[in-house]
């Protein structure tokens, strides 16, 4: 990819090259508030079983509950694990597309039945809700996501997912380390 478009520098696709994102797979994905700021509320720590949990803000719930519904939106997506954190979320999302033939490559423009259109409609909905109830919150512009490859990394990023909250009261704002 050339560094200049119209003497002026341009931003590579962070998305897998030449990836169908509409294709049959497991997505792992991570969305985050505008400036990581924590709408969403504070991960504290229980006493009863020593695990951290979220201290969901309403607007936490909203997010949690719209991710669930995600497939009555787009029948072929199954959302798999998720996880609600005070400033971003991570979650899996399977695109249940087995009978799919043929291959769109990522592409620039309108997209539709594709990960990024599903995320669009996911943010959409939960800002909607916000916007309409006078909730103060804003998603950052851009997503990050994985083309999950095998079992072995999947089960990687279940876990990752299931104890984000403990790791979280570790050391903070770590989703950067993630190791796969």
């Amino acid at each position: 990819m050339e560094d200049k478009f119209q003497k002026r520098y341009r931003i590579s696709s962070p998305r897998l090259e030449g990836w169908d994102y509409g294709s049959h797979g497991l997505y792992f994905v991570t969305i985050c508030t505008k400036d990581r700021i924590p709408f969403f509320g504070e991960i504290i720590q229980t006493d009863i079983s020593e695990t951290a949990m979220l201290r969901k803000a309403k607007i936490a719930e909203i997010a949690s509950d719209n991710w669930l519904k995600i497939g009555e939106f787009h029948p072929y997506v199954i959302p798999e694990d998720f996880v609600v954190m005070p400033d971003h979320l991570h979650g899996i999302l399977f695109f249940n597309k087995p009978d799919k033939t043929t291959w769109e490559t990522n592409k620039f423009g309108g997209q539709r039945n594709n990960l990024a259109s599903v995320l669009r409609g996911y943010k959409g909905s939960v800002k909607q809700y916000a916007d309409r109830n006078n909730i103060e919150f804003s998603w950052q512009p851009r997503y990050y996501d994985r083309v999950i490859r095998d079992k072995k990394e999947h089960e990687n990023i279940q876990g990752y997912i299931y104890d984000n909250p403990g790791n979280w009261l570790l050391n903070k704002h770590g989703f950067e380390n993630l190791y796969l």
